[in-house]
């Protein structure tokens, strides 16, 4: 697992290194730092492994400022996105959510899911999450990202092991390991 990690962490810095010249305006130089997300995100908004990375092509713009600001702060725990986000000053980071924004939704790569059923308790989500996941102030989209990637983040919530929205970790703690999986797979099939 290792060894696959490090061909995309350097291509991530190749392509950072390359986005430092320096490009014509604001907007250029935030595109232009930008450019490295498509190491792990991917250059056309569908990650690379779609089990461990999020697609933010098309993400809310204030989820995006908080993730980044929380990487920048050391409030969420990864690495390597620490350090992409702190390649971006704290003035970037809503015109850089704004871009990432803009972009299209990546449209669902191979075929469509099987109908899961509608959780019993699904309506705890949606009041953030908004109707169809489609994400809303102040709650990230979901639909659309898979089912690993869902699952891992809820568990992460209910375990303690990220505590960046205390309110999220409230919520999955109050749901069983059995809930959290049903609304996983529902949420990954749409």
């Amino acid at each position: 697992m290792i060894k696959n990690r490090f061909p995309t962490i350097f291509r991530a810095l190749f392509i950072f290194a390359a986005a430092l010249t320096a490009p014509a305006n604001a907007a250029d130089e935030i595109e232009a730092k930008l450019q490295a997300c498509g190491a792990c995100h991917g250059q056309n908004g569908v990650p690379l492994d779609p089990k461990t990375i999020p697609i933010i092509w098309g993400q809310t713009q204030v989820f995006l400022v908080k993730q980044l600001h929380d990487y920048r702060a050391g409030d969420r725990n990864n690495p390597i996105m620490a350090a992409m986000a702190k390649t971006l000053s704290q003035e970037e980071l809503r015109p850089a959510a704004a871009y990432l924004e803009k972009k299209p939704w990546p449209a669902r790569q191979g075929a469509a899911p099987a109908p899961v059923p509608v959780p019993n308790n699904i309506t705890v989500c949606q009041a953030c999450h908004q109707q169809g996941f489609v994400g809303g102030m102040p709650a990230p989209r979901l639909a659309g990202q898979s089912y690993e990637y869902l699952i891992k983040a809820m568990n992460s919530f209910a375990d303690g092991t990220r505590t960046n929205n205390m309110d999220m970790v409230k919520i999955m703690q109050e749901l069983s390991a059995g809930d959290r999986d049903a609304i996983a797979h529902y949420i990954a099939s749409l």
